[in-house]
């Protein structure tokens, strides 16, 4: 499951696409805050990118960019807010939220943890790492992925998973720069964003088959939140 979450399947991959442009879109209008040129915006640059591997279309992602560098005369107000907590089962997770309304989003968070525990600032997040996470796939034959690892400067890496993705792991600080070195390594780079990595992830095998769709029931319904941006989770493989 790795470090961030994902719905797994072709359904719920296919009905996530429409959240995934809306959480994506407000990215953008964040890291436009900075600027709308991404050549000169290296946090715009690389959502932009994002956007454009999953097909965003033209007109959303131009719309998002404006919004957020206050050309349309809109205000785009967004608080970044984290909250932590634990999965059935004792299995730990750190929840990004981006939200215009808190006091919206805090009781509907409450409400989801329900069926876990929702904890307090720093009662899960001392088990995670903050990190650089770029997910890329080998656009050569033969591209080895602790090569590229090494000579793009990332800190550690996961291997391809089933669908030959590899996840590169990098200080928070060199992520622009890593996510620019890999193609030159043989690395088309598919996403690239600031996360958290956990220290001690729990195994599976320690989960019986139920308990584990326990999890993943209620990852999907966190995940189904409309101010979830991302949901990093210490369950291992």
């Amino acid at each position: 499951m790795g470090a961030q979450w994902k719905a797994k399947g072709k359904e719920l991959a296919a009905n996530a696409k429409g959240r995934a442009f809306g959480k994506l879109a407000k990215d953008i209008m964040l890291a436009a805050r900075n600027g709308a040129d991404p050549a000169s915006n290296a946090r715009l640059r690389l959502v932009v990118e994002q956007a454009r591997k999953i097909s965003m279309p033209k007109d959303t992602l131009d719309r998002a960019i404006k919004k957020g560098a206050g050309l349309t005369g809109e205000s785009v107000s967004f608080e970044h807010v984290i909250y932590e907590g634990f999965a059935p089962h004792q299995v730990p997770l750190m929840v990004e939220c981006l939200t215009d309304n808190v006091n919206r989003t805090a009781p509907e968070m409450r409400v989801l943890f329900r069926k876990g525990q929702l904890g307090t600032s720093g009662s899960v997040a001392w088990d995670f790492d903050h990190v650089g996470m770029i997910e890329a796939e080998a656009a050569i034959k033969g591209a080895d992925a602790e090569v590229a690892a090494i000579e793009a400067g990332a800190q550690d890496f996961e291997p391809a998973d089933e669908a030959g993705v590899c996840v590169f792991v990098t200080d928070p600080a060199d992520l622009d720069l890593v996510s620019r070195a890999l193609p030159a390594q043989g690395f088309t780079v598919l996403s690239a964003k600031l996360g958290y990595k956990p220290k001690n992830p729990v195994d599976p095998v320690n989960l019986s088959a139920e308990q584990l769709e326990e999890v993943e029931a209620f990852l999907a319904a966190i995940d189904a939140n409309d101010d979830v941006q991302n949901v990093y989770v210490g369950l291992a493989g």
